[in-house]
């Protein structure tokens, strides 16, 4: 990655933000997000060859709205405004943004102006787009032009050569607009003259650099998953310091069925790390003994995990730092100063604040597909590479309510088949996660001429590519019909089985 062709993203709360790092990214251009209310010299120590704007709830013209400082439209980075950010360089250069009697939310058509239009260049009009506000701009700024118009919006985009500012009122970085990767292309080469220099070769070279100047001589442990995170993140470090990391596999009795010895026989003395057990089961189910809250599950486990590592670090040479797989997604639920806490991961919130380690985190600014690509350049074995995503927490939080043994080992067979028959008819890996849930509901049935009453089990299966959003798969009617029979006959305590349509938002991929 050059230095010299960076992106600033501004976050200023928008549900989107993390997607148009996502679509800056897909064009091989690096990108970080920062609180929008960044100091000069912080811009100026990033040295962006452009910054752009995220959208946001907020309006511009109410008391305490996030706003940013004015050496963002001074004219010496080109800026694009995505919606609240269009907005705040309108108000903040004396345009007109106030409360629109018509809002508009979800797709509509964009009718473009100017055939001129650097920023809408190559795009039919009218353009399906994604609306989402409350507020319009009636009045430009000075010396911009109206590039777009929309059925209620008469300003929906504009531009001003001379300053390099551009602003729209839609969301080019969703898939609903249609021209979202054409207006991005746009303003990264043609406007910003961005060279696409970044990928995940100079990913490794850099992290591998920034790692061996972090820890030095010292030693590491890395909280070791058997998931593709935690894997890629060990071989970075181990790149980066090779010996002195210990990766320690905890297996927390919350697993999925045989994994603890799947995991061991994929890791132990293989790809050059250094992997030690630790059985720790009957401990983290005693914590967790009476506990329902998906939150207290959570952060218990995390503790626990931190204590664990503690004590098993002092038998390998003392090791300060703590590696973990901890991903862009994973910071962005958990809650940052512009984003709501969705919940807490366990490898974020869930830390203790007494904790004696120092992190090393060298995936936390990418997303799932990223790591993936980096496990592959780093001769991580295809099978781990594409391996299910799976919770730090584990089975905790899909046994709803109190987690016990029982209710542990029924959900693992249930799984098992979840699993097994999804695998089989997914051979093109479009389904990206798949698993059950006992939601903790009995329902009445009839087996065996008898009446029964027993429990419910729920099956979900998304595809995503980066874990922010997902869609529900839409599994053959057979594939659904065989899960559910095999469930029901093969796991003693079933008698009916759900399939969860929801997709994210409006819900997340976990059930807790």
């Amino acid at each position: 990655m050059s230095e010299k062709n960076k992106v600033l993203i501004l976050d200023f709360g928008g549900q989107y933000s993390q997607l148009i790092a996502r679509r800056v990214r897909e064009n091989k251009v690096y990108c970080e997000i920062k609180p929008y209310d960044i100091s000069p010299q912080e811009i100026e120590d990033f040295n962006p060859k452009a910054i752009i704007l995220s959208g946001g709830p907020a309006s511009v013209y109410k008391e305490g709205a996030p706003d940013c400082n004015n050496i963002i439209f001074s004219g010496k980075w080109p800026v694009l405004g995505i919606c609240y950010g269009m907005q705040l360089m309108v108000h903040k250069l004396k345009g007109k943004v106030q409360r629109a009697e018509s809002r508009e939310y979800g797709v509509m058509d964009l009718k473009i102006l100017q055939e001129q239009s650097k920023l809408l260049k190559d795009i039919s009009s009218p353009t399906k787009v994604l609306m989402s506000h409350s507020d319009f701009i009636p009045i430009p700024p000075a010396n911009f032009k109206v590039t777009a118009t929309s059925k209620n919006t008469p300003t929906a985009a504009i531009e001003s050569d001379e300053k390099q500012l551009y602003g729209i009122q839609f969301h080019p970085e969703v898939v609903h607009s249609e021209c979202g990767k054409t207006v991005i292309k746009n303003f990264l080469f043609e406007i910003a003259g961005i060279l696409p220099d970044w990928n995940m070769d100079s990913f490794i070279e850099e992290t591998v650099k920034n790692i061996s100047k972090q820890i030095g001589n010292k030693k590491a442990v890395c909280g070791l998953s058997g998931g593709v995170d935690s894997a890629v993140a060990a071989l970075l470090v181990h790149k980066a310091i090779g010996d002195n990391l210990t990766c320690i596999f905890v297996d927390h009795g919350l697993l999925r069925l045989n994994e603890a010895e799947e995991v061991m026989e994929a890791f132990e003395g293989k790809l050059g790390l250094n992997v030690i057990k630790v059985d720790a089961g009957e401990h983290f189910l005693s914590r967790l003994k009476g506990v329902i809250d998906p939150e207290r599950k959570r952060k218990i486990i995390g503790n626990e995990f931190i204590n664990i590592f503690e004590k098993e670090a002092a038998k390998y040479g003392e090791g300060e730092f703590l590696v973990q797989g901890t991903l862009y997604p994973d910071i962005v639920e958990s809650g940052t100063k512009t984003a709501t806490t969705i919940k807490t991961h366990h490898n974020v919130g869930g830390l203790p604040e007494d904790m004696t380690f120092k992190l090393c985190e060298p995936l936390k600014e990418l997303f799932k597909d990223e790591v993936r690509e980096v496990g592959r350049k780093l001769g991580l074995p295809e099978h781990l590479v594409n391996r299910q995503p799976f919770p730090g927490p584990g089975m905790a939080i899909r046994v709803m309510g109190e987690v016990n043994e029982d209710r542990l080992n029924l959900l693992r067979k249930a799984d098992a088949i979840v699993r097994k028959e999804i695998k089989a008819y997914d051979k093109e890996n479009k389904v990206w996660q798949y698993f059950a849930v006992l939601p903790g509901s009995y329902s009445v049935g009839v087996m065996g001429d008898d009446r029964t009453y027993q429990q419910v089990v729920a099956v979900r299966a998304v595809g995503s590519e980066d874990g922010m959003t997902a869609s529900w798969s839409h599994l053959p009617y057979e594939v659904l019909d065989k899960i559910s029979q095999r469930i029901v006959n093969e796991v003693d305590g079933v008698n009916r089985v759900v399939y969860d349509i929801t997709s994210k938002p409006p819900g997340t991929i976990e059930w807790e």
